[in-house]
């Protein structure tokens, strides 16, 4: 004899959120690129792809220059990207489960711009965030991250 059993119709939409959380989480992971990130300090104008423009700047202060990974011959000027930190060579260095929406304002690597090599806290790194990007994601006492970022 085969007895069918069936959730109560009240967890149903548990169930669901639960599973619809799950996969967003999946298609993030999935969808991302994985990089560096360092940080650097103000003054933060000129920026490579606004000049001294200070509108540029969104007022949640979280925006970065991008490495030659992302640069793509300046075509990233204003791309947005969501950013998490996912390790570092200090443990409890990443603030868990904390993603960040930043915008792209300058390249790292020019000699004109603001994020010059000299400001950065270490060169080479995919994406140089502003402190408070880096603060909001990772403990700012290390100068160098593990994210994992994905265009928006």
């Amino acid at each position: 004899m085969f007895i069918k059993r069936s959730l109560p119709a009240h967890l149903h939409p548990c169930l669901l959120l639960v599973f619809t959380s799950a996969l967003l989480e999946i298609a993030f992971v999935a969808r991302g690129d994985v990089g560096t990130a360092s940080h650097y300090t103000p003054p933060y104008q000129p920026t490579e792809c606004y000049g001294g423009d200070p509108s540029q700047f969104p007022s949640s202060n979280l925006f970065a220059a991008a490495g030659d990974g992302v640069w793509d011959n300046g075509a990233a000027c204003g791309r947005q990207y969501l950013v998490r930190c996912i390790s570092a060579s200090k443990s409890g260095t990443c603030i868990p489960e904390r993603t960040i929406q930043i915008k792209i304002v300058d390249y790292a690597l020019s000699s004109s711009s603001a994020a010059v090599a000299s400001k950065q806290s270490v060169t080479g790194a995919t994406l140089v965030l502003s402190q408070t990007a880096f603060g909001a994601i990772a403990n700012s006492s290390v100068d160098s991250i593990n994210v994992e970022f994905q265009q928006v």
